[in-house]
């Protein structure tokens, strides 16, 4: 980093990105190097650099049930195959499952490791789905949970039930970007005889290792930032507990919401860039960071690269680098906040997250209205915004004539 950007970036009070990238580790390729090559060996029989998408929906069996590693497209698919391998590689997992939604995937792990009567300790400001999965699917079926502060390991413990299984993890948390000492949170689950499960849909392997904090489970909404482009839908699990692991498989196949091969490439094809990809965003989120705190129509700033932002030493610790989210309240509140989102021209209004344009969107009416008048509601005066990778200054120009449009 150059003295000019050190001084721009303690000038706007917003802390930079560690420098120093991870290097490889017990002798393996660094990050960047695995995301191209991972499960991506160049086809063994035309030699193409790209493995192929593989759309059979059956395969040849040489004799009955003698078959190649492959039978029926729901079960396996070699495309599906070589998603799961790099993601599982990604995420220092002996395992890797795909599915055709994050919301699939949570729903697997849910029902893979859950029994009527079971307890799940999930964030207070969880995803809106994740809430809606528990509250209207999972809790008719005998699941109880709570909504506590995760970063409160002493309101975590007062939660507990002789019967929790699992403690499921988002962090950053969406939309507030809560960052959460994995670590300290499994180490309070395990000795109590329960699960972690991480959702790091927001932090991305680059960026996060929850299996090396000691998580049990991690797992992606794939169509957010693994994909990148805004184009594919998917989710995916990653583990190294055999057990678990095979249970997942097992609710994969029987239930069927396996992604398409089509999706699977895709995806695979988003990874490649991942690494690329996420420093700039990463780089552009601190710009609009460091505006948004300048600016009078905003009240508060969530960002966990602000050395304000009160799990800032937590992030610091447990990430490479800060993301490409930053949520923010309005001063002037609601409808302030709803024409602000309507005002921009680089960044769309719409849902989801994670790819390379920016978004933009009012969670409570949007993403997260499934919470609605529950203990997770979002505040009105909430906006989110997904930083994409266009020209930061282009970004800066378009955000700031928005809120001076309401300020």
């Amino acid at each position: 980093m150059t003295r000019a950007k050190r001084r721009f970036w303690r000038r706007s009070g917003v802390a930079p990105g560690p420098e120093q990238r991870r290097s490889p580790e017990s002798g393996r390729d660094a990050f960047e190097t695995r995301a191209v090559h991972a499960g991506q060996e160049p086809d063994p029989a035309t030699g193409a650099v790209v493995p192929p998408i593989t759309l059979a929906s059956t395969f040849v069996q040489d004799a009955v049930g003698d078959h190649r590693g492959y039978e029926y497209a729901r079960s396996a698919n070699p495309t599906r195959t070589a998603l799961e391998v790099c993601i599982a590689d990604l995420e220092g997992a002996a395992h890797g499952v795909a599915f055709a939604s994050g919301m699939a995937a949570e729903d697997a792990v849910l029902r893979s490791v859950l029994r009527p009567g079971d307890h799940v300790i999930i964030p207070a400001d969880a995803y809106g789905g994740t809430y809606r999965l528990l509250a209207r699917v999972f809790e008719p079926a005998g699941i109880t949970w709570s909504a506590v502060d995760h970063v409160d390991l002493d309101a975590l413990a007062a939660a507990w039930h002789d019967d929790t299984k699992i403690v499921w993890v988002e962090t950053p948390t969406n939309p507030l970007l809560t960052v959460v000492d994995i670590a300290a949170v499994a180490r309070l689950a395990h000795d109590r005889g329960a699960r972690v499960v991480v959702d790091n849909t927001f932090a991305t392997p680059y960026l996060q290792q929850p299996l090396g904090l000691g998580a049990d489970v991690v797992l992606h909404s794939s169509t957010k930032y693994l994909g990148g482009h805004s184009d594919v839908v998917g989710g995916a699990v990653a583990l190294s507990d055999d057990e678990i692991a095979e249970q997942i498989a097992f609710v994969q196949n029987a239930a069927g919401a396996v992604p398409g091969p089509f999706d699977c490439y895709l995806v695979l094809r988003g990874i490649r860039t991942l690494a690329v990809r996420m420093d700039r965003h990463c780089a552009n989120a601190r710009a609009m960071a460091a505006l948004l705190s300048e600016h009078p129509a905003v009240s508060r700033v969530l960002y966990p690269g602000l050395p304000g932002h009160p799990n800032h030493d937590v992030a610091r610790s447990q990430m490479h680098d800060y993301g490409g989210m930053v949520s923010f309240t309005v001063a002037a509140g609601e409808e302030a906040a709803i024409k602000l989102v309507a005002s921009t021209r680089v960044f769309t209004l719409a849902e989801s997250l994670g790819a390379v344009e920016s978004l933009i969107e009012h969670p409570a009416e949007m993403t997260h209205a499934s919470a609605a008048g529950s203990p997770l509601a979002v505040d009105p005066a909430l906006v989110r915004l997904s930083v994409g990778i266009e020209n930061v200054e282009d970004l800066v120009a378009d955000l700031r004539q928005a809120l001076d449009a309401v300020g």
